[in-house]
């Protein structure tokens, strides 16, 4: 893989390649947790493409100003780096600009922190125009604050010398970078408009036949593509990795009552997942706020599924879809062979439905979930639909559940079980009960 992610001005691959990770215990956490952050830490960097030579979990009790730890740890922090032969070090908590900079100029080697590897990873897996630019957008913001350190003009490039020669590039280069920032943000944001009013001429004609939508929303790698791949014969990237795709992916899904449903596969959610991409991403994740009803998928073999479920929860409230039905399956219930240990899963997640995208276990009973779900978020209602309009008629056919049917001479009266944005439509065509 190449790590050109890393980058925000050249396409050049960079020379860092050995990271050494460190990880903070809060005073209020538990050694656990601060574990389990820094092992996620450890996914997210291989899956960057960088080799982990060494790791350090730090007990923080107060935050330090100037390098976030105090400066006895630092330094056993840099020389256990140096002796694993580092030539970057990656912290899970963020660190403010300046201390990028000060660590940086205290370690002698390029520093960055868990948002900033996660900027990277999306700028690596952005396909589309939108999602391409959307990272760029927030990657370039995230740079903007942090043009004076000592390893951004030139691309965290390791010299002979260890990097001592590429310091001090001068407040002309400095005025220099922060003016093409300046207009690169600029540009990016006039294009990311652009791009964004054609995604809401889409959703427009996609709501002027208004099937319901199910937005697929989970953790990421928890198999959110490979169940839209299986339930609609989609073509979707599936990989074993962090954010293997970012770009949502609508599909049509026929339910066993004879309804279409569209779902939309998003993009997977992580712990401390960084506001600028939540910003940027707003677009994309609007298809998410605008569904009739979502879908949680998690990975049931995970270790930390109940944290992965409230990461989820968490992000679904900060974007306004808190308060959305959620259909919830556990994934990958076929790498579980053990009978009683599934038993046990049951029983803990009575509303959960077991499930497996891979071999198609409990896939019936998903589908089934799905279709009263959507009956539960449907509204009845009798209409006349004049004779010049059969093409409401087909539509009604298409996407609701008709309860009957009659004709005489002003139309065809029905009565529609349908979804809300159908109903609008229909308002013209409304027998009122009265």
């Amino acid at each position: 893989m190449s790590n050109q992610g890393l980058t925000w001005v050249s396409d050049d691959p960079l020379k860092v390649e050995k990271a050494f990770l460190v990880g903070i215990e809060h005073k209020n956490s538990e050694a656990l947790e601060a574990e389990e952050h820094l092992q996620e830490l450890a996914d997210l960097v291989t899956t960057l493409g960088l080799t982990i030579v060494g790791s350090e979990k730090v007990k923080l009790r107060t935050p330090r100003t100037r390098l976030l730890l105090g400066t006895g740890k630092a330094r056993d922090v840099v020389n256990m780096a140096r002796e694993c032969g580092a030539d970057v070090l990656i912290f899970d908590d963020p660190l403010t600009p300046s201390q990028q900079r000060n660590w940086e100029a205290f370690a002698d080697l390029a520093v960055i922190d868990r948002q900033e590897v996660i900027l990277d990873i999306f700028a690596d897996r952005a396909q589309t125009r939108e999602a391409v630019l959307q990272v760029a957008l927030a990657k370039t913001t995230y740079a903007m604050p942090r043009l004076r350190r000592r390893w951004t003009h030139l691309h965290r490039q390791r010299g002979a010398a260890g990097g001592r020669g590429m310091r001090g590039e001068g407040e002309q280069q400095l005025e220099m970078d922060s003016r093409m920032v300046r207009v690169r943000l600029a540009q990016l944001r006039r294009q990311l408009a652009e791009v964004r009013q054609h995604r809401d001429v889409q959703r427009s004609k996609r709501q002027r036949r208004p099937l319901p939508v199910a937005a697929i929303v989970g953790y990421t790698n928890a198999g959110k593509s490979s169940l839209l791949n299986t339930l609609t014969e989609a073509d979707v990237l599936v990989e074993n990795k962090l954010f293997a795709t970012l770009d949502p992916t609508v599909r049509r899904l026929m339910l066993p009552n004879h309804q279409e449903l569209l779902l939309v596969d998003t993009v997977g959610f992580i712990r401390k997942l960084p506001h600028l991409l939540v910003e940027a991403f707003k677009s994309t994740l609007e298809e998410t706020t605008m569904a009739d009803f979502l879908i949680e998928v998690i990975d049931v073999t995970g270790e930390h599924l109940e944290e992965h479920h409230r990461t989820t929860r968490e992000v679904l409230a900060d974007i306004g879809a808190g308060d959305k039905p959620v259909v919830t399956v556990l994934n990958k219930i076929d790498r579980i062979e053990d009978a009683l240990e599934r038993r046990r899963i049951a029983r803990k997640y009575p509303d959960a439905i077991l499930i497996s995208a891979r071999t198609g276990e409990g896939l019936d009973d998903m589908r089934a979930a799905l279709a009263h779900e959507l009956e539960a978020s449907l509204c009845v209602e009798d209409v006349l639909i004049p004779h010049q309009r059969y093409d409401l008629v087909a539509k009604l056919h298409r996407t609701s559940a008709i309860l009957r049917e009659s004709y005489d001479e002003d139309g065809i009266r029905l009565q529609v079980r349908m979804s809300r944005d159908m109903r609008a439509t229909l308002a013209p065509y409304t027998i009122s009960s009265d």
